[in-house]
């Protein structure tokens, strides 16, 4: 049985700072946080973050409100992830696209939302995004 997946979401007003994604990048290395995606350059500045360990969700997150981003909202809190179950006439291109594991900087928010959509999770990001109702 698959252990749940835990993830977050995260909005600031923009993200360019090298050191703070530096910290960010340590703070994944250390908790073993699964994936990370940072949306980097102008404005917004997004984030989202999966782990199996809801703990190492929680304290990733705790890390990006230390650096005390301007406009820091977390949209969406550590919880179990509700992604929609892709069927087996899912695009086989999904797993070729898709980010693996690891720490991610995306540079729009166009493949931000790409990459969120390959995860299945379209209508959630939408809605913290204010795109969607809830």
């Amino acid at each position: 049985m698959m252990k749940p997946l835990y993830n977050a979401f995260i909005r600031t007003h923009h993200i360019t700072s090298r050191k703070k994604v530096q910290r960010l990048r340590h703070a994944a290395q250390v908790l073993q946080v699964d994936f990370v995606m940072l949306r980097f350059g102008g404005a917004p500045g997004l984030m989202y973050v999966e782990s199996q360990s809801e703990e190492a969700v929680a304290e990733w997150v705790a890390a990006v409100h230390s650096l005390r981003y301007k406009d820091y909202r977390c949209l969406r809190k550590p919880s179990p992830v509700q992604a929609a179950e892709f069927g087996a006439q899912a695009d086989a291109n999904i797993a070729v696209e898709r980010l693996g594991d690891g720490f991610h900087e995306i540079y729009s928010v166009a493949e931000f939302g790409k990459q969120i959509d390959l995860r299945g999770l379209r209508d959630w990001w939408q809605k913290a995004m204010g795109y969607k109702s809830e």
